[in-house]
């Protein structure tokens, strides 16, 4: 068979009826209306998003609009920081860890509450639109026929139910088109739908009507003198049959047989006109017919969502969703879709919370019912917003990096104010959090706070893009952002007199301790030359280098990143047990299971460890896996899902994500064991983040596919619950090229490369390597 060229005709075929099977199965699907919000159905076009309880009396629909902060710009840079930077330096050299931890917590934090002030803010729900139903004489407890769905193929969620004679449906969706919210509302009997319709929010909104229009508005805390971000949502109905009046500050439908809903909302957030665009969008939506309104909408929400098909064999999908998380934990060999459906999830996710032009998904993806949402809900920079986007290149949505890309070039002007007071360093530095005002400073606490690893961090994400689109123009574009977080690294070094290495310094290990080796029992998380700093400066400094050779720009500072990969300490130093040291030093942890697992960076999102080019630390990356646990929140969960899957370990990647996948309903905020999956699929921490909906995503398409090594590898960690046979079609690699895979027992029986422009390609099929000439793409 001719691997290089062609996929046979048969093949061919067998993956279309197999695929288009996979693609109607991907639906998640009910018996029941939510009980609460984590069993609600996410719906969201990049910036709007809604989720319905799709109850029968009661149908509260939490809205949300990604733009939507409290909080305001600010400079809480300590000025003065720098001056203590020598005295630090010299108790960490000196080994007083803890004395020098106590420094940074006086002196060398930032200025104020940090992230726990007003002034931070925090991303919050927009609030709930009400529908409160009334059918007559009709007994509303005794209905039957229930079904609720949210078709992943449409971006669309659909309810029936039978009350008395009558059928009922709902119909909703969050507009690709028209930008609004929508809601049609059907009676299969004419003149028995009744309802009201009421839209509230917990603080700081006033909810009137003016004639048939239902408007609530407001302003948020900026943390100063309260006068935040404005926003407005208008709601409108269109109705067939019956009446529609205003009356208490709600609307009114009596006797009608049909009704759609219209909301459109907007914050000032950039703009400064927002009153007029939620008008406007409101206004086109209504003049087009519901249908064309509808077709337009699937239309591109499908032009992202159909790049990619998998499919792992048929199953039997007549379970509830909710029922078949629980019958997948007891027995995940038994459906071969879950696994599919949670996968699609993910990418349904990426594009329903994304939108080029707009912010990056946060904590929470754009979904929030709280106006205080947990960690107020903003950008993490020690793995979480990372890996919201760690699936989108690979999974064909390269474009949905680009938002990050933009927050991340407004934090540029601040970041250099930051390192100059705190470092007296050259480029910028961001640490462990920031929100949409753009915040690089120190968080509030040493112990997790002054972790620098931020900014080299999302340069990766950045560098991702150009590696899988090979898009000279952009590359240009972000060359600048990189090169300062390269010259702040490379500014900040200090010799560590006792391994010789240069290193950085304060340093810590996010969000963890390790035990003094003095035997005091004193622990401490500041210390110099943490490992995960190493590895982001490898990565770092090597992709300016390409990048500047790319560009033919910068010689001498290019010369000086190579000399500094000679003298910053290697990718990983394997400790006395066999593991991959933390920290330059090989203290002993204080939670040896900790979440985090930030010295394996270089397994991914780095390529510095790698199973076939550096198999003595690969080795002792599984050994600090085995000693960290399987357990821990989603994320974690998810992050290694995707370190055991670049280490070519299918089965103990997908024993990961069969323990992420584990029922949940706990809400409360939980720091170490016991994430899992909410009956709605989203990834619980607990409470919800998105981070482990994203994380799974990337590890399920990193066992199918990977080119972070120079070539690309087919199938590198398929488990041996897929091997029977399956197919993928639409995956990207580096170097802009798109890959179609089918398989059987396991191997590989066919393959399609394509690219822009035909050229040659390394590829790693069934184990051995070929060099190929992709086909050029048809579009």
């Amino acid at each position: 068979m001719d691997f290089k060229r062609f996929m046979p005709v048969a093949a061919f075929f067998v993956l279309v009826s197999m695929t288009t099977i996979a693609q109607k199965q991907l639906t998640l699907h009910y018996d029941k209306p939510a009980a609460n919000w984590e069993q609600t159905l996410p719906l969201g076009n990049g910036r709007l998003g809604m989720m319905p309880t799709s109850g029968i009396t009661d149908d509260q629909i939490t809205l949300n609009d990604i733009t939507l902060w409290s909080g305001s710009p600010q400079d809480a840079n300590n000025y003065d920081a720098y001056k203590k930077l020598p005295e630090i330096t010299q108790l960490l050299l000196a080994g007083k860890n803890v004395e020098a931890q106590n420094l940074i917590d006086k002196d060398f934090v930032c200025k104020g509450p940090g992230s726990g002030g007003k002034q931070w803010g925090c991303f919050q729900t927009l609030g709930n639109l009400n529908l409160k139903f009334d059918y007559g004489n009709a007994d509303a407890s005794a209905y039957t026929n229930y079904h609720r769905r949210l078709s992943l193929n449409n971006a669309i969620a659909t309810t029936s139910y039978k009350v008395g004679t009558t059928t009922y449906t709902r119909e909703y969706f969050t507009s690709f088109s028209g930008d609004v919210d929508v809601i049609r509302l059907t009676a299969d009997q004419p003149g028995k739908l009744n309802l009201s319709i009421a839209m509230d929010r917990k603080e700081r909104s006033t909810t009137t009507t003016k004639g048939n229009t239902l408007q609530m508005q407001g302003r948020l805390d900026n943390g100063t003198d309260g006068n935040g971000m404005q926003y407005i949502a208008n709601a409108k109905v269109k109705l067939s049959g019956g009446t529609l009046t205003a009356d208490d500050n709600k609307l009114v439908i009596k006797n009608a047989t049909s009704a759609i809903i219209y909301l459109s909302a907007t914050t000032d957030f950039r703009d400064a006109d927002f009153k007029t665009r939620m008008t406007q969008n409101l206004t086109s939506s209504m003049l087009k017919p519901y249908e064309q309104l509808k077709k337009e909408h699937i239309a591109k929400f499908q032009k992202l969502f159909n790049r990619v098909t998998l499919d792992l064999g048929k199953t039997d999908d007549s379970e509830t969703t909710d029922q078949r998380l629980i019958t997948f934990h007891n027995n995940p060999d038994a459906d071969k879709l879950l696994p599919v459906l949670f996968y699609q999830f993910g990418r349904y996710l990426s594009i329903s919370s994304t939108r080029v032009g707009l912010l990056p998904p946060n904590l929470q993806g754009l979904w929030a019912n709280e106006t205080h949402t947990p960690w107020n809900g903003d950008y993490h920079l020690d793995v979480n917003v990372q890996m919201n986007h760690f699936p989108v290149e690979v999974n064909n949505l390269s474009e949905l990096n680009l938002p990050l890309v933009e927050l991340v070039r407004g934090m540029v002007k601040n970041g250099e104010r930051t390192a100059k007071a705190y470092y007296n360093a050259d480029g910028w530095v961001a640490h462990v959090i920031t929100n949409v005002w753009g915040w690089t400073e120190p968080g509030e606490s040493a112990s997790w706070g002054v972790t620098k690893a931020g900014s080299g961090w999302l340069c990766s994400n950045l560098w991702d893009h150009y590696a899988f689109t090979d898009d000279k123009a952009y590359l240009k574009s972000i060359y600048p952002i990189l090169k300062g977080s390269a010259q702040f690294y490379n500014s900040i070094l200090v010799k560590d007199p006792k391994s010789g290495y240069m290193v950085t310094a304060p340093s810590s290990s996010p969000e963890n301790s390790f035990m003094m080796p003095d035997g005091s029992g004193r622990h401490a998380s500041i210390c110099i030359g943490a490992t995960i700093d190493n590895q982001i400066m490898r990565e770092l400094f090597a992709n300016v280098i390409n990048a500047s050779e790319t560009l033919g720009i910068d010689p001498d500072f290019r010369a000086q990143l190579k000399k500094r990969l000679t003298e910053i300490p290697p990718a990983g130093i394997i400790s006395k047990d066999g593991r991959i040291q933390e920290w330059l030093e090989d203290y002993a942890e204080t939670e040896p299971t900790h979440r985090h697992v930030s010295h394996l960076y270089g397994v991914y999102p780095a390529s510095e460890i790698t199973a076939d080019g550096t198999p003595e630390l690969a080795e002792a990356a599984r050994k600090t896996l085995n000693v960290r646990g399987d357990d821990g929140p989603s994320w974690s969960i998810a992050y290694k899902l995707l370190f055991w899957a670049r280490l070519h370990d299918g089965n103990r990647a997908y024993k990961l994500f069969h323990e992420l996948m584990k029922p949940v309903t706990a809400t409360g905020i939980n720091y170490s064991a016991g994430g899992g999956i909410y009956p709605n699929l989203l990834s619980a921490g607990p409470p919800f983040q998105i981070d482990g909906n994203f994380g799974a995503e990337a590890g399920i398409a990193e066992m199918l596919i990977q080119s972070h090594e120079g070539y690309i590898n087919l199938l590198p960690a398929i488990p041996d619950c897929w091997k029977a046979q399956g197919s993928v079609k639409g995956l990207k690699a580096r170097g802009n090229f798109t890959v179609d895979i089918t398989w059987k027992d396991g191997k590989v029986i066919s393959y399609l490369i394509t690219s822009p422009q035909a050229k040659k390609v390394k590829v790693k099929v069934n184990g051995k390597f070929e060099v190929i000439n992709s086909h050029k793409s048809l579009s």
